[in-house]
């Protein structure tokens, strides 16, 4: 997009000047539409205009594109009349997004004011969490019966693929609404006409519960390399459709909140949020951090006779923590993509820690020598080296053990594997890093002053 269009834009919605949405469609996508709405100078009263005045498909596509906050923005501003208006050119699965934010009352009204077959509709997607099959799925597809003739099936097809999200993928039931199979729409546009949509369907359709976790749906859909996936309840009847632009919305909000939780920080945090709620989502993890923290400085106190002996101990002893962090981080990076991805767990692959303490053994070895030749040199003591070298092996196995077992044990007790595994990580490579090192360095105490 050209600043000079975002610009243009911005002045005539200020100005409110009539637009061209056909020309205005053509120049611009409705996601950098979108990125204009959300300049700070749009005020409440823009949006009411931009939504009110203008052709109400175009403005399904743009209020379709807008995250979250955008969308309850403009839902507060605007009429009822306005809202069903637009919401009648919108994916039935986006409106029950839209309709789950607001209050009960609100969604109410809304619903009832909504043709009788599009409120039952939603009624049924609104009745699942956002984070289940159930509230990712769309009932907008197409599902044709498998005794119908090619013929027949390219009549519904044309009668239907206006109205639906997914057309490439056509899912077959029997006459008993069960689904039996899918189709291919090039098969169908290439297949004999008399045969019958049973005749070219596959059977081997792969299905979810409306109750599986969104983050178990991504992962069927990247196995089975999926553009859709079909949502059926236990008499294997088609509830819904999860489509491909959803799944990638899931990995990414999955990803960010993984990313969040690494940190000891709330995934429902944003950046330019109210303070009150960037304190209430960091200060626990905080004081968990400040309660480790007190932890490995213990694991110091217990040998201040041996430093103020060696007061080199003090600046060497930082760089082992150290690097056993950084190695458990990337250790813990590798653990959380295979549990995310589906393939490891604690069950199956816990054997493969022993891997871990083979390249913690290797790696520490590698960096040990060099720091230790470092050592040696700077402080002018070959023994103060042999310990520093002894105990980067310790605690680069001890890194490779944790940054692997903690994720999977977290998985394990139902929580995320993400959640604050690097505050738990650093405690323990911290501890350890200055117990062995420290341990070690008044056992060869005689031979460093």
């Amino acid at each position: 997009m050209e600043d000079k269009q975002y610009e243009e834009l911005l002045k005539k919605i200020k100005a409110r000047q009539p637009l061209n949405t056909e020309i205005l469609d053509e120049v611009m996508h409705s996601a950098d539409i979108v990125s204009v709405l959300d300049e700070d100078e749009i005020t409440d009263e823009d949006l009411k205009w931009f939504f009110s005045a203008n052709n109400k498909e175009f403005l399904a596509d743009v209020l379709e594109d807008a995250d979250d906050e955008l969308q309850s923005r403009v839902v507060h501003q605007l009429d009822y009349a306005d809202i069903i208006k637009i919401f009648s050119y919108m994916p039935k699965d986006e409106i029950a997004d839209i309709l789950g934010d607001l209050p009960i009352g609100q969604r109410k009204q809304l619903l009832n004011m909504m043709k009788a077959s599009d409120s039952r509709e939603l009624r049924v997607l609104l009745g699942y969490r956002d984070d289940t099959a159930g509230g990712l799925m769309t009932t907008e597809y197409i599902a044709l019966y498998q005794d119908l003739t090619m013929y027949q099936a390219l009549a519904k097809i044309r009668e239907i693929a206006p109205k639906t999200e997914v057309i490439s993928t056509i899912f077959v039931l029997n006459r008993s609404r069960q689904l039996v199979g899918w189709a291919d729409l090039r098969d169908i546009l290439s297949a004999d006409p008399g045969l019958t949509i049973g005749d070219i369907m596959d059977s081997h359709v792969i299905t979810v519960d409306p109750l599986m976790d969104q983050e178990d749906v991504a992962q069927v859909v990247r196995k089975y390399d999926l553009t859709a996936l079909a949502v059926v309840n236990r008499r294997h009847s088609l509830l819904g459709v999860i489509t491909a632009d959803d799944i990638m919305d899931v990995m990414v909000d999955e990803q960010t909140e993984d990313i969040l939780h690494m940190g000891g920080v709330s995934g429902q945090e944003e950046i330019g949020g109210p303070i009150a709620v960037s304190i209430k989502r960091r200060l626990p993890w905080l004081i968990v951090n400040l309660v480790t923290a007190f932890i490995a400085a213990s694991a110091i106190s217990l040998f201040e006779g041996v430093i103020e002996q060696v007061v080199a101990l003090s600046s060497i002893m930082t760089i082992i923590s150290g690097m056993g962090g950084n190695a458990g981080s990337q250790t813990l990076s590798v653990a959380i993509r295979g549990i995310t991805l589906g393939e490891i767990n604690l069950k199956d692959d816990w054997k493969l820690v022993f891997k871990e303490i083979l390249l913690g053994l290797l790696d520490g070895a590698l960096i040990g020598l060099i720091t230790g030749i470092i050592v040696s040199l700077r402080y002018g003591n070959a023994y103060l080296g042999v310990v520093t070298i002894l105990a980067m092996v310790g605690n680069l196995i001890i890194a490779g053990i944790g940054g692997y077992l903690i994720p999977l044990i977290l998985e394990k007790a139902g929580q995320d594997p993400a959640l604050s595994s690097s505050i738990f990580l650093t405690t323990l490579t911290d501890t350890f890093g200055f117990f062995i090192f420290l341990g070690l360095a008044q056992l060869f105490l005689p031979l460093l002053t």
